[in-house]
């Protein structure tokens, strides 16, 4: 983690999909902007920034679809 937060960097060694984080973080941003808490102590005031935080300390998870589902 550097100075400023989050990196994308922290967060792509740890997870195999991009896409799934992404859509992690997401959901997470979009349920903290409609009311929901946030689950780590932060300075940060974003909702985005907020859910990779949580996500980087593993409090929300980052679920993989299985291969092969359309």
């Amino acid at each position: 983690m550097t100075k400023k937060g989050v990196t994308v960097q922290d967060l792509t060694d740890r997870h195999e999909s991009k896409y799934a984080l992404a859509v992690a973080a997401a959901r997470r941003a979009r349920a903290i902007t409609e009311g929901s808490q946030p689950l780590v102590e932060t300075s940060a005031s974003k909702p985005v920034t907020i859910a990779l935080e949580e996500i980087r300390r593993g409090i929300v998870t980052v679920d993989v679809p299985p291969i092969g589902i359309k």
